[in-house]
């Protein structure tokens, strides 16, 4: 590869594993947090609400019964509301499959792998990784008088490393 290339690979690449960190990540938090609230579950809560100031303002013995009939009608609304929540989550987590959190960026960090394996990724100053030199060109064709040329599969390995501590830091 030429030396054009391989500068614009290092940042790819960590933009790229960035992405496959942060976007299943950002999906569980909408599944789990439950997403955007539909007009049908306000208008369901709206309802409950009306009923409940309803039959808070009979008091009297008298509309006793009456008022008895909007909580049991509230409640009814409220189990409603539960079953439309519970569809809901369910479509969701249907379009969603967790398990494509693992085999995507496996398959991406296998297809980098080979795509990058006898070539190198970026280039460094060798003061700056004086004792690691060695381990961060592995396999990408050794390294210069002035330069370290970095490996893909240390540059991977840095990537998750970086993008886990950033999502740690985010708290997704």
């Amino acid at each position: 590869m030429d030396d054009e290339g391989s500068s614009l690979a290092a940042p790819t690449i960590f933009i790229l594993m960035a992405l496959l960190e942060f976007v299943p990540r950002y999906l569980e938090h909408q599944i789990r947090n439950g997403g955007t609230t539909s007009a049908e579950e306000i208008k369901i809560r709206a309802e409950i609400k009306q009923l409940l100031k309803e039959a808070s303002s009979l008091t009297q013995p008298s509309t006793f019964a009456q008022a008895a009939k909007l909580r049991r009608t509230a409640a009814a609304k409220e189990k409603e509301l539960t079953k439309y929540q519970e569809q809901q989550m369910l479509l969701r987590k249907s379009a969603y499959d967790p398990y494509m959190k693992y085999v995507t960026p496996a398959l991406t960090c296998l297809l980098l792998v080979v795509w990058f394996w006898n070539y190198p990724v970026a280039a460094i100053s060798k003061e700056l990784v004086q004792p690691l030199g060695y381990m961060l060109s592995f396999k990408s064709g050794g390294s210069s008088e002035a330069k370290v040329m970095v490996g893909i599969l240390p540059w991977l390995v840095l990537c998750y490393r970086v993008n886990k501590f950033l999502c740690r830091k985010v708290n997704m």
